[in-house]
């Protein structure tokens, strides 16, 4: 009977926001699915899934994603449904379509029918208010919740929500990790390519930065770190600091204005620039630094209809993202992406599902924790962070 009230509930709101226009992403994700622990469904309303393991529970499981549209979060969710199935738990999953409105319909939808637990990707990340409302109404329904991937606070905000709520957790990263490893990563590349990366050899690098969400934590970080510890790298071995190719835009960065870090934003930024910056200007972008690995394929896709990074034979502008996605390997190991850092879906996906095991089981949300590392900073024992790796495909 619950089902059942689910997904009418499901199909009747995907129906009216339908109605609404609600998003204007062109997603063509499905709203939700169910599974009972084996096959996920597919469609446009929520469909139960037949068990594989021979198991299920009573136990449910709300996952609610910001956006399926996303490469990485894409990854996250193939490797959770796995996860959750294997642990024998009944799940709905949620595409928010990159709306928090959405969301927290959503949100809404799950407590009434009586959901079991709420594992929340939010859409508006780094805001205490949104992660406080969503709180309250968990709360108010004795629903536990994990946040994961982007972040519950602001970062100056440490402990506003996780520090101060009882039966919530955050699985994700140390925001800052990305952006220095990236950094690293960069600048010890340039240190041994200096020659070959300054195309119109002025002694100096010029680079590009697309930037995925101005608000987010995670990107301004990347943003900030990688250009930062790359610097610093460059001016140890008495090479000067990166210089930004567009000397009018005081940001030096550039934004993908829907806030989706996108490779449809970064490619169409790319072409505008390749319009003006050339080697036949004598001012070729030289180094291409993305928050995201969507981003990086989308300035690659625009660097090969101008004639470069196709291999054998052709000029490679350097491209360094972030996340190590499926595609974005293949393009490093067809050598025309330079690096990337990984951000572990898998090791994500997997620290959720024990939690969400915890709660089935009846045991302490943080159970089982002890071998991960914490936010020990901020004294927070319930915020995981899931290790960033450089990837260079060797």
């Amino acid at each position: 009977m619950k089902k059942a009230l689910a997904l009418t509930i499901a199909a009747a709101m995907a129906l009216s926001l339908a109605a609404c226009g609600g998003d204007t992403s062109t997603s063509t994700s499905t709203t939700s699915t169910t599974s009972t622990g084996g096959t996920t469904g597919t469609g446009d309303t929520a469909t139960t899934g037949n068990s594989t393991s021979g198991t299920s529970s009573d136990f449910d499981a709300t996952v609610l994603y910001y956006a399926y549209s996303d490469t990485y979060i894409s990854s996250v969710r193939t490797a959770l449904d796995a996860d959750l199935e294997a642990a024998g738990i009944t799940y709905t999953d949620y595409d928010s379509n990159n709306s928090q409105t959405t969301q927290n319909e959503y949100i809404d939808t799950a407590i009434s029918n009586g959901t079991d637990l709420l594992i929340v990707n939010m859409v508006t990340s780094g805001s205490s208010d949104t992660a406080n409302s969503i709180c309250d109404k968990a709360e108010a329904a004795g629903i536990p919740v994990i946040f994961f991937n982007r972040a519950v606070e602001e970062d100056a905000n440490a402990g506003a929500v996780l520090g101060t709520r009882q039966n919530i957790a955050f699985v994700g990263t140390d925001a800052p990790e990305a952006g220095h490893m990236q950094g690293s990563m960069i600048g010890n590349y340039l240190i041994e390519n200096y020659d070959a990366v300054d195309l119109n050899g002025d002694g100096t690098i010029s680079y590009a930065m697309f930037m995925g969400d101005a608000s987010n934590v995670e990107a301004i970080y990347r943003t900030q770190y990688s250009v930062e510890d790359a610097n610093a790298i460059l001016t140890e071995n008495g090479k000067p600091e990166l210089s930004y190719f567009d000397a009018t835009n005081e940001n030096k960065y550039q934004l993908d204005m829907t806030g989706a870090w996108s490779a449809q934003a970064a490619m169409e930024y790319m072409q505008t620039n390749l319009a003006s910056y050339s080697e036949a200007n004598g001012n070729m972008i030289e180094l291409i630094i993305c928050n995201n690995d969507n981003m990086a394929e989308g300035c690659i896709t625009a660097l090969q209809a101008a004639g470069y990074n196709n291999g054998e034979g052709t000029t490679t502008i350097p491209v360094f993202g972030v996340d190590a996605t499926d595609s974005a390997q293949q393009l490093i190991a067809a050598g025309t992406m330079t690096g990337t850092i990984k951000q572990d879906a898998e090791g994500m996906a997997e620290c959720i599902a024990l939690l969400a095991s915890n709660v089935m089981n009846g045991e302490d949300l943080m159970a089982n924790t002890d071998s991960y590392t914490k936010d020990t900073a901020n004294n927070l024992d319930n915020k995981i962070f899931i290790p960033y790796q450089e990837y260079t495909g060797q």
